[in-house]
């Protein structure tokens, strides 16, 4: 029988770490993303020769190009795992990438066009709902071209949409911070001050995908002590890092333990404030212990999503001329095992058994029906 919300915080029993200390993400990811070369910006033909290596391939291969979110690649986060999963299918298959990395949304749309254009490529993977309202229109203009939209959903025959489920995932990452925040904790000089239940949110920019990440964050915290105090503040952008340290910084100095942050690259801000004010924070997408070493000894776990597997699963598809089998919508989520919540690893063995023993409550609450996590994967409607 499950525990009313204000008692799960306190459980001091020999529960077994179990899922919890599964660490799926492959920490590699960040560093192939860190030096593969980055194409920058189309060239005339497409953007298929800019001595980089990349784009198209010789007789035979499987040509894939990437776009980036506005957050850009190298953000050891979103745009890095979608990366990472082409180079790994590229180990498999004979499959040349070129990246694209193109920051501003108003440009989505003709970097779209542009690229399908050139007919070179046999898969154009687009980071992020930012995509969508281009796509919308390209996907029916060029019904030849095979399309992946990462976190939306385009209903044509040629686009496979993939979107994991960040509201879950998110969950998760609240149960940990309302665990934690009532716990005596102190690792590597960063403490909690048990005798308050306050933790914060950092969020990139404020619509309906991004408060799914908050809204079910709450939740979670919520969940395991219906008093917890939770400060909520949003950047603007998923780049800006002084700013997102100026709102995490706010939310410690008012009381905050734990600051879990949605808002990719920006998010390093957030790491940066915990590290300052002695205190905790959790990551986003990957396990940001791994993928931001620097910031190991402030990170206390990470909400994750194995995108890496899905555009690994789709270029496999292409490769094989299998497209159709991953076209369509496909929500993946911790029924799927696609997401999860996972310690960082200077806090790995150092917390209290409450912790997994929480964790693994709500992943059998929320796969079993019997919590329902507020919003869905594709945000807040």
């Amino acid at each position: 029988m499950a525990l009313e919300p204000n008692e799960r915080g306190g459980r001091t029993d020999d529960t077994p770490n179990g899922a919890l200390d599964r660490r799926t993400f492959l920490a590699s990811g960040a560093a192939l993303a860190g030096t593969a070369a980055l194409t920058g910006c189309l060239g005339d033909d497409g953007g298929d020769g800019n001595g980089s290596g990349n784009g198209s391939g010789g007789e035979g291969a499987t040509n894939v190009a990437i776009v980036s979110s506005p957050a850009g690649f190298d953000d050891n986060a979103f745009n890095d795992l979608a990366l990472e999963g082409l180079n790994t299918a590229a180990e498999e298959y004979d499959i040349e990438i070129n990246q694209v990395e193109e920051t501003e949304q108003s440009q989505y749309q003709s970097t779209q066009a542009e690229l399908a254009q050139s007919g070179d490529y046999d898969l154009i993977v687009l980071v992020s709902y930012n995509h969508t309202q281009g796509l919308s229109q390209n996907a029916a203009d060029y019904p030849d071209q095979n399309w992946m939209l990462i976190n939306d959903y385009v209903d044509e025959p040629n686009v496979a949409g993939y979107s994991w489920a960040n509201h879950e995932m998110s969950y998760l990452a609240g149960v940990l911070g309302g665990t934690v925040t009532t716990q005596e904790l102190s690792v590597e000089g960063n403490s909690t001050e048990p005798g308050t239940a306050q933790i914060g949110f950092v969020g990139g920019e404020d619509g309906s995908l991004i408060n799914a990440f908050e809204r079910s964050y709450v939740a979670g915290a919520q969940w395991v002590n219906e008093d917890v105090e939770v400060n909520v503040g949003y950047i603007g952008n998923y780049t800006d890092t002084s700013t997102a340290a100026d709102i995490a910084s706010s939310q410690y100095d008012a009381g905050a333990d734990i600051v879990y942050h949605a808002a990719a690259a920006a998010g390093r801000g957030v790491f940066e404030a915990a590290q300052d004010n002695s205190r905790l924070a959790i990551g986003v997408d990957a396990d940001q212990s791994q993928t931001l070493p620097d910031f190991q000894d402030v990170i206390l776990g990470s909400a994750v999503k194995y995108i890496n597997e899905g555009t690994r699963e789709v270029a496999i598809a292409v490769a094989e001329g299998n497209f159709e089998e991953v076209s369509g919508q496909n929500t993946l989520g911790l029924e799927e095992e696609a997401v999860d919540c996972v310690i960082g690893q200077s806090y790995d063995g150092q917390l209290p058994d409450a912790v997994s023993q929480n964790l693994q409550e709500a992943k059998d609450g929320i796969t079993g029906g019997d919590i329902t996590v507020p919003c869905s994967a594709s945000g807040c409607n």
